[in-house]
């Protein structure tokens, strides 16, 4: 394993959709494990490939749990509404309040190549739509309120 650079705001590659994953490969489950020690250096509860410059459909995250590996995934439903901060590894010191869904099901291909879906919901909802965005070219400053966000000057 190891750590790769994490791409901050201003890098295009972060405005960028990244690609469907069609097979996992020994590059791919590098990828998986160099992303989850990255995120866990950096001490982040989340980070999708784009962030670590490739432009690939899969995000780790970790809430306290233990990480979690969602290729290709896709948000099929959603259900409430939950509104908090928000940062990000690629802005760093900047944080907002951003409205997201409570509950939502998103299906997704594990490291094994299993589909699966997982109904998720507070945290890790939080979570899975902040990274989904991601590999769409989003950054939660995109969703945030706008009087809500603010730079962290002591950074």
């Amino acid at each position: 394993m190891a750590l790769r650079t994490i791409r901050e705001d201003g890098d295009p590659v972060l405005r960028k959709k990244a690609r469907r994953i069609n097979e996992i490969t020994d590059r791919i489950i590098t990828l998986r494990d160099d992303m989850i020690e990255t995120m866990y250096e950096a001490d982040g509860v989340g980070l999708a490939a784009n962030q670590v410059g490739i432009l690939r459909r899969i995000v780790v995250i970790d809430i306290g749990d233990g990480p979690i590996t969602m290729i290709n995934p896709e948000i099929f439903d959603e259900e409430g509404c939950q509104r908090a901060a928000e940062g990000c590894l690629s802005l760093p010191g900047v944080s907002g309040q951003v409205e997201r869904p409570e509950t939502l099901k998103v299906k997704f291909t594990d490291i094994d190549g299993t589909e699966k879906s997982l109904t998720a919901e507070g945290m890790l909802a939080r979570a899975i739509c902040h990274e989904v965005d991601h590999l769409d070219g989003i950054l939660f400053t995109d969703r945030a309120d706008e009087e809500t966000l603010k730079e962290d000057t002591d950074s």
